[in-house]
Order: C-alpha cells, then sequence, then structure tokens
C-alpha cells in the first residue's frame, strides 16, 4: 500500500452555529486502485455531517479526494480513512461518509461508516 501525505483541507467558519443541519457534498467521479491488482477502482464518494463550528470548503475537498487517485487502497480502507481524517479536521456534530463502487466481477459494493459527537 501506497502511503500518501494528507493534502491540507481548507475550512471556513460555519455561518449557522447554532442551528443543526445538514450538508451533503457527492463527488461522483472518485478513483482509487486495488491494492491487489492495481486496477483503477471506479465510485462515487457520498460525505453528509451536521457541521459544529467549521465547515469544508469544497476545492480543497476535490484535490483531498483526488489525491487517492493513485493509492492502493480497499474500499473499506479507505471509506473509514476519508471519515476519520474529515472528523479530525472539522469536529461536526456528525457524519457519515459512504463510498458506492462500480460493480466488478458482477458485485457492487457500498461501504459506509459513521461518526456521531460524544
Amino acid at each position: 500500500m501506497t502511503k500518501r501525505t494528507l493534502n491540507p483541507l481548507e475550512t471556513f467558519e460555519n455561518p449557522s452555529p447554532k442551528r443543526d443541519y445538514t450538508i451533503q457534498h457527492s463527488a461522483p467521479e472518485f478513483t482509487s486502485r486495488c491494492p491487489m491488482t492495481g486496477q483503477p477502482d471506479f465510485g462515487t464518494v457520498i460525505i453528509e455531517y451536521v457541521p459544529d463550528r467549521l465547515c469544508v470548503e469544497l476545492k480543497s475537498l476535490k484535490f483531498y479526494l483526488q489525491a487517492f487517485r493513485e493509492e492502493g487502497i480497499f474500499y473499506e480502507t479507505l471509506t473509514n480513512r476519508i471519515l476519520d481524517e474529515l472528523v479530525a479536521v472539522l469536529s461536526p456534530r456528525g457524519m457519515q461518509v459512504r463510498t458506492e463502487w462500480t460493480p466488478r466481477g458482477g458485485i457492487h459494493s457500498t461501504i459506509t461508516a459513521e461518526y456521531e459527537k460524544p
């Protein structure tokens, strides 16, 4: 597995910090590589969160997700890593990361990881 450096995710202040509301970002052209074969994996990453103090800036999120393009990584590891890294930067009230993968060998995979602030 290739170790990548975390691209800096930029944030901005939540404009409505007293209200719970949901932000959803979808990246339908996501790519990474299968760690077993090196072949590209294609999927959609859906990030849904209830912000606390911070929101993620979209251009930096796009570059962050593109950094996975050449990384050999399993779907499960990738989904949980995105969740862990976004939670570390944003400290949201709650977050869900879902990855939906293009079928390979007749199997369609969807991975979901969730976080809720204690």
